[in-house]
């Protein structure tokens, strides 16, 4: 029998003064100029906005579930810090494309932080590696991953045992780029330590934690010039995290269904709702016990389909037991924090993203060329050739290069 969970929805009537000051009624209005940029932004453009030196901004690029959908990409979420670096925390399916969105050149996002391997948390690392140099990447990747139980579970193996699936792929588009995006130097961190610190550098420090989550799985904490945020991936309520994130700025924490809903919406069994849904994840009451307990500046639950029929229903069983600073994520939301505010606003993506402009000078693949199968010169067709030709001198005009054309570079004849 379904639990029928009964909410009353409280519509918050947001008074929109449309410019003008909304008080006794006497104040004159503002104006706001017709052709300056407006005093203030209620959304998040990105790419126009500074990143102040003592700001940290994070973006979630992924807020749902391995189950794919639209609206949710996988988990990922994007900190940016004022003195310039930027940090990956897991780069689940679909995450990708959040993150292309926001412009954000790729040599810029060099440093990727896995909770653990799964598909949600991990499944879009690959084609963020292997599309690299044609996004104009020219740098490498730095990972940092849990070991596994097994040596052939941990990072270290997944990174190889990916290369290797792939090699078609980096041998024949390999030659063409620059290489130097196409590496990956992968840190394996201990899951099992406690608080222990896997980056240390230009004033920031990432610590790890066990989580809860079957093995080989561990939450992250960030702290840099003041401020510090705390990100799960994926966990049931721990004593580790009860420990070290009390009072941290930015607490994002998952949060899943109920497992009533995992039976309603997933058609799962009710055994493995309930093993799914609360020994292995964050049930929505647990998660309000836990920001009750560690008291973060603002809590973020994400990791559920947030949409008109879920949301009350998690709301409701979070402040059942959590009276304080709440978002209930969704893609592209955007945190900017500072030691005076932490500020909730919405993210505009661009929807016809192309790569933004390299950041470093090209060099030469270190691949070695690729050798095209005979048949591909046997199939080449002359009258089409012709023209490819015709148009690539006009390319060395304009480039003033000399570049030498692989399969059309007999000298066909247009008819």
């Amino acid at each position: 029998m379904k639990r029928i969970y009964k909410v009353i929805a409280c519509a918050a009537v947001v008074a929109a003064s449309a410019g003008y000051v909304a008080a006794s009624g006497t104040e004159e209005p503002v104006e706001w100029s017709p052709t300056k940029p407006f005093p203030k932004q209620d959304v998040y453009y990105p790419g126009t906005e500074e990143l102040k030196p003592d700001e940290m901004r994070v973006m979630a690029c992924g807020t749902g579930m391995p189950q794919p959908r639209l609206k949710q990409a996988a988990a990922c979420f994007l900190v940016e810090l004022g003195n310039g670096d930027k940090f990956i925390l897991d780069l689940g399916a679909g995450s990708y494309e959040r993150i292309s969105a926001m412009g954000i050149p790729v040599d810029q996002l060099d440093k990727v932080f896995l909770g653990h391997l799964h598909l949600d948390h991990a499944g879009d690392f690959p084609n963020f590696w292997l599309t690299r140099g044609i996004n104009a990447g020219r740098s490498p990747i730095r990972l940092w991953g849990p070991e596994g139980v097994r040596p052939e579970w941990g990072t270290k193996s997944w990174i190889k045992k990916t290369h290797e699936a792939w090699g078609w792929e980096f041998a024949s588009r390999g030659s063409a780029v620059d290489s130097r995006g196409l590496k990956v130097e992968v840190t394996e961190f201990d899951w099992k330590a406690i608080n222990k610190v896997i980056y240390e550098e230009n004033g920031v420090t990432i610590r790890t934690i066990p989580a809860i989550h079957v093995d080989q799985s561990a939450s992250f904490i960030l702290e840099w010039n003041g401020l510090s945020l705390a990100y799960s991936s994926d966990t049931m309520p721990n004593k580790w995290w009860l420990e070290h994130t009390k009072g941290v700025d930015l607490s994002i924490h998952e949060a899943v269904l109920p497992p009533e809903m995992w039976v309603e919406k997933y058609s799962m069994d009710p055994a493995g709702a309930v093993l799914a849904g609360t020994q292995a994840h964050t049930h929505p009451a647990a998660f309000g016990k836990v920001m009750s307990i560690t008291k973060p500046r603002r809590a973020v639950a994400y990791h559920f389909q947030n949409d008109f029929d879920t949301a009350p229903v998690m709301l409701s069983l979070i402040r059942s037991t959590y009276d304080g600073p709440l978002d209930l994520a969704v893609d592209f939301m955007v945190w900017n924090v500072t030691k005076d505010a932490i500020r909730t606003r919405m993210a505009v993506p661009n929807h016809e993203r192309f790569p933004e402009p390299a950041q470093r000078p090209f060099m030469a693949s270190e691949t070695e060329p690729y050798e095209w199968d005979p048949l591909n010169f046997e199939g080449v067709e002359p009258q089409t050739a012709a023209i490819i030709n015709e148009a690539l001198d006009k390319f060395n005009k304009t480039y003033g290069t000399d570049v030498k054309p692989t399969l059309t570079g007999i000298p066909f004849k247009k008819n």
